[in-house]
């Protein structure tokens, strides 16, 4: 009996087979559940005669494309397992993920040629490498390669054993902090995430249509919103790249219900929504995390009709985790909210003892959809995991009606003049000024205090702000010992691609050193 993910595909084909699964892009081919199943049986079947067993890892080099879904999906009902790569590494970053999940298939996109072969040259892994065209060359229908291979697969529904236990997507960690480590996410875990999601504002149903903007080689992406949207046999709009103007167009010609999109990305929209003239309507529900979202943005997007949410996941945890409440985005701004319905959370100290509500310690949390541990590293894996909780390494506290706040990430905290300063909670207060668009705060070594704390800040264009002014403004309102000694101005944060600003990058430039400073 197939319980994995793959199957939710062939439930809606026979549930709702007429309704479109799948978009391709602004004006691109409409799937419909049936054909959605049918293709990807063509696909597992011609991976099985490929020689892709249960547990074999299939590796996708892809920019984002219903193709890329149906990768998924096919991977899904043989049993084996997806490894997505993120396309913005390096081709020895790459190689990395590849070699060390032993994929031995890889597809990549037309359009990531040069980077493709650089990594293969690097590893030379794949006994099979299969391209996906870009949307412009599928436009005209002709699906190149990919396409020749599902015409020698059977339309005929392979059925295999699978597992919930079985692990079904190897996602690599963003690797802010150093070496990617390979969650193993299951298809358990993708089922009760998608329960999760339905419980986001109004919920979710099958007349909904979302995008997907964001890379769904990320977490966020795929398991907000694609995967969700597919349990319920609702619609999804894949889009191969992001811009403000062309998502707009696509919410607009598609009636988009409901969009997740990183903070930097909803900002882009938000700027972009500013005197146009597109029939927005539809669209009634905006989520981000990933990282803060500044309040002028979310009171832009709220002045367009839109409930928004805050939610905070991990790829550990697959990754709806906790959410506030449309009503709660404004009132309690910087906490990420509650626990979603299948989650417990704690705060604990370095004993793993709880810790009373207002202190500070670190998060623990422990649900179904918390992921069963880093691809052969069962030392990391016993770190992570402690008396039945995964230890997350954000610091955060909890109030006495059940919010949680996050502080910052455990290895980020900055130790000045002997006090704990938690980066994230100044961050949010610079971010109230609004001549701010973008801040990281960090800790660099200093021989007086210990570290000194530094604050690095993209402007909005056109002001007039000076660093000592914000530095000034900033000591009005927390503490001295917490506020910046020293605020440089940047045009740009260094972000990775899931939006997360690269911090190691920020204390790279600054110390000649990547990691956090040595205690």
């Amino acid at each position: 009996m197939d319980n994995g993910f793959g199957n939710w595909v062939t439930v809606q084909a026979l549930r709702n087979g007429g309704r479109t699964a799948l978009v391709d892009d602004i004006g691109g081919r409409e799937l419909t559940y049936r054909e959605l199943e049918g293709r990807t049986n063509r696909l597992a079947d011609a991976l099985a005669r490929r020689g892709v067993r249960r547990g074999d890892r299939v590796g996708l080099l892809t920019l984002n494309s219903p193709q890329m879904m149906e990768v998924y999906f096919a991977v899904a009902k043989l049993g084996a397992i997806t490894v997505p790569v993120n396309f913005r590494l390096s081709p020895r970053e790459a190689a990395y993920v590849l070699a060390d999940s032993g994929a031995s298939f890889l597809f990549s996109s037309t359009g990531l040629a040069g980077l493709a072969e650089a990594v293969l040259a690097e590893y030379g892994f794949a006994r099979h490498h299969v391209t996906i065209p870009m949307a412009a060359e599928r436009a005209g229908g002709d699906d190149g390669e990919y396409g020749r291979l599902l015409a020698e697969g059977s339309p005929d529904r392979v059925v295999r054993d699978v597992l919930d236990t079985d692990v079904s997507v190897i996602m690599y960690t963003s690797g802010t902090t150093g070496v990617p480590k390979g969650a193993m996410l299951t298809h358990r875990n993708f089922f009760f995430n998608a329960c999760n999601a339905f419980g986001f504002g109004a919920g979710l149903g099958r007349e909904d249509v979302t995008i997907s903007a964001a890379p769904l080689f990320h977490i966020g992406a795929l398991g907000v919103h694609t995967l969700p949207f597919a349990h319920i046999g609702a619609a999804t709009v894949v889009m191969e790249a992001f811009s403000p103007e062309t998502w707009l167009e696509a919410v607009e010609r598609y009636a988009v219900t409901k969009a997740f999109l990183v903070p930097a990305m909803w900002a882009a929209v938000a700027r972009a929504m500013e005197g146009s003239t597109r029939d927005l309507s539809s669209l009634t529900f905006a989520v981000t995390g990933g990282a803060p979202c500044p309040l002028p943005v979310i009171r832009s997007l709220q002045a367009q009709g839109m409930e928004f949410t805050e939610g905070f996941g991990m790829t550990e945890t697959s990754p709806n985790a906790a959410c506030l409440s449309p009503e709660d985005v404004l009132s309690h701004a910087g906490s990420i909210g509650r626990p979603v319905m299948h989650m417990d959370f704690r705060v604990v100290d370095d004993e793993g003892r709880q810790v009373a509500p207002g202190m500070v310690g670190e998060l623990a949390v422990r649900g179904p959809n918390v992921f069963v541990g880093y691809w052969n590293l069962p030392g990391e894996t016993a770190d992570a995991f402690r008396g039945g909780w995964f230890h997350t390494g954000d610091m955060a506290r909890v109030d006495d009606d059940g919010y949680y706040t996050l502080v910052d990430r455990k290895k980020d905290l900055v130790i000045t003049g002997g006090e704990n300063v938690y980066p994230i909670e100044v961050e949010q207060v610079i971010y109230g000024h609004p001549d701010v668009n973008e801040v990281a705060v960090i800790g660099i070594p200093d021989e007086r205090w210990g570290e000194r704390v530094i604050g690095i800040v993209a402007v909005r264009e056109g002001s007039d702000l000076t660093p000592d002014a914000l530095m000034s403004w900033t000591r009005e309102r927390i503490a001295h010992f917490k506020a910046p000694r020293e605020i440089a101005f940047v045009d740009a944060l260094p972000r990775n691609a899931t939006g997360k600003v690269l911090k190691r990058e920020l204390r790279r430039e600054r110390t000649g050193g990547s990691a956090a400073v040595t205690r």
